[in-house]
């Protein structure tokens, strides 16, 4: 007696090409960006033109389903047409879009931040090596310079073990002796 649609099943492409209204409904769940629930909302008011009744179910259903993802953070005042949420929305879309523009930069720049830490700390364990090494066994030889600057990680720490255990130079860079 009924039919269940699985909606994460359908591409937005695969949707945006089908005009109904459960494709509208699905594609309103998850819009791809703001200005998809602008056109969206258009369509409805096209495709319902006869219909108050379901115009305004669709207002007030579109007005609940923003309100309650905080991604949106969108506050609606109370609306019985689409072409006022419409109106209320188009208000509100330069802001949402400048929100999500800015938190993309955001995680951008924290992911950037991140690296840069990883990149100290590599630089750092290198200088802390070179140090040990320098003083361990005098002035290091250019090519041993040159491998501690483009060292991995993984690289620096296995030299750090070997440096207090190792009766040469060439022994803390035998790659060979790796765990």
């Amino acid at each position: 007696q009924y039919l269940l649609i699985d909606e994460n099943a359908y591409s937005e492409s695969q949707l945006a090409s089908v005009n109904n209204l459960v494709a509208a409904v699905f594609r309103l769940e998850h819009p791809a960006n703001p200005q998809t629930i602008s056109d969206l909302i258009t369509s409805l008011n096209d495709w319902l033109i006869d219909r108050p009744d379901l115009r305004r179910m669709f207002a007030l259903w579109i007005r609940a389903t923003l309100m309650r993802k905080p991604e949106y953070g969108i506050v609606l005042p109370q609306v019985d047409d689409l072409q006022e949420i419409n109106v209320m929305l188009s208000q509100r879309l330069e802001e949402w879009a400048h929100r999500y523009k800015a938190e993309g930069v955001l995680k951008g720049i924290e992911q950037g931040i991140e690296q840069g830490i990883e990149q100290g700390l590599v630089k750092g364990e290198s200088k802390l090596l070179r140090k040990l090494l320098e003083h361990r066994f005098g002035p290091l030889p250019v090519t041993i310079a040159d491998r501690l600057n483009n060292a991995t990680e993984m690289e620096l720490e296995h030299w750090g073990d070997a440096v207090l255990t190792a009766n040469s130079l060439d022994a803390v860079f035998d790659d060979s002796n790796k765990h």
